[in-house]
């Protein structure tokens, strides 16, 4: 009886040393390894040059979000077009009509070796948005014109960026906007979707 007790306490022993060496190996996203967590943050005001109904749209925003362990950022972005797209008439006495668009979502983005000089990082805007056609000047509740549309986005995103000080950074890169699901007469998921190419100012915690 005493041989099994004392079995059962050296099987004990040894599987919990066991697990202390197997728990010593593992490192984390959250730890990395050294029990702490990094936080940080930072917002990316941005200025994109796309394509917009076979035209150059120009669209305004930028993200935002908390950063983790200098790697890992998690936040929002949104979007929208600034310029003056003229929409095609459907008459010719019909009033001139320009077109609106707006996304917004949900954006992680990972930084590549943050604290070097130049590194690179990997994002992408997962979210929905709307467009549509209104005269110029004229609010969302004046127009009788809207014509309006929800729809789908992905946006996958690439930055090349450069450390101008330890909390400001300058980026260049570029993206493709998916879209699905609109519905507005006179344009096409096709001509809402394309390539853009981008830049933008981040300042925070990094």
């Amino acid at each position: 009886m005493k041989t099994a007790k004392l079995g059962l306490v050296l099987i004990t022993m040894l599987l919990a040393q066991f697990s202390y060496a197997q728990d010593s190996k593992i490192e984390s996203l959250a730890g990395g390894g050294k029990g702490k967590i990094r936080v940080g943050g930072f917002g990316a005001p941005t200025i994109k040059f796309t394509t917009f109904d076979d035209q150059l749209g120009i669209l305004m925003g930028g993200y935002a979000g908390v950063m983790l362990n200098s790697k890992l950022m998690l936040g929002a972005g949104a979007y929208a077009l600034v310029n003056n797209i003229e929409a095609a008439r459907t008459n010719a006495s019909d009033p001139t009509l320009y077109w609106n668009m707006w996304y917004t979502g949900f954006v992680p983005e990972y930084t590549i070796k943050s604290n070097k000089l130049f590194h690179t990082a990997v994002s992408a805007l997962i979210g929905g948005g709307g467009v549509m056609k209104n005269e110029r000047y004229k609010g969302f509740d004046e127009s009788e014109n809207l014509d309006y549309s929800g729809f789908f986005v992905a946006e996958p995103q690439v930055n090349f960026e450069m450390n101008i000080t330890s909390y400001l950074r300058i980026a260049i890169g570029g993206s493709y906007r998916f879209v699905s699901g609109s519905s507005t007469q006179g344009i096409t998921d096709d001509k809402l979707s394309g390539p853009a190419a981008h830049f933008s100012i981040k300042a925070g915690r990094f």
